[in-house]
């Protein structure tokens, strides 16, 4: 019981402090990057993030397979340069079928649907995706410019 009672009182300060300091205004906030990112009074804003699943076509040719691979890696250079798609990467070995992910920087999930329509790897039905609405950092986007320079080799 007295390790309960520390448990709960740790746990209450913990969440305490938490509040406390959540009401601060933040000393290094910058207002105008934080206009240009879009961001909340949090620095948070809304995303779509995509999951790109197994899709249907199977046993395709490596020569047809290379190709649509291609021109997925294509599609994601466009829609990073357009400034819709700001991350986007292979999943490992799962049991979902999970192959990779794309978070955009839109509004709704069918905006999201309508850029990854354009790829290759859907369109071929290699791959299926699934959106769902996502809260996360502004600062995300600035991921892009700073991959730029540490990117050796690109696709």
């Amino acid at each position: 019981m007295k390790k309960i009672t520390i448990m709960a009182f740790l746990i209450c300060t913990v969440l305490i402090y938490y509040n406390a300091g959540a009401q601060e205004v933040n000393k290094n906030y910058d207002e105008k990057l934080a206009k240009e990112l879009k961001a909340d009074e949090y620095g948070m804003k809304k995303y779509v993030l995509v999951i790109l699943k197994t899709g249907s076509a199977k046993d395709l040719p490596k020569t047809t397979l290379d190709s649509i691979f291609k021109g997925h890696m294509g599609n994601i250079g466009r829609l990073v340069n357009e400034g819709k798609l700001i991350v986007a990467g292979p999943l490992g070995k799962n049991d979902n079928a999970y192959r990779g992910i794309f978070i955009f920087d839109v509004e709704s999930t069918d905006e999201a649907q309508k850029l990854v329509e354009t790829d290759p790897v859907i369109i071929s039905k290699v791959m299926t995706a699934e959106y769902y609405p996502w809260y996360g950092s502004a600062a995300l986007k600035e991921t892009v410019k700073i991959h730029s320079k540490i990117e050796k080799k690109s696709h």
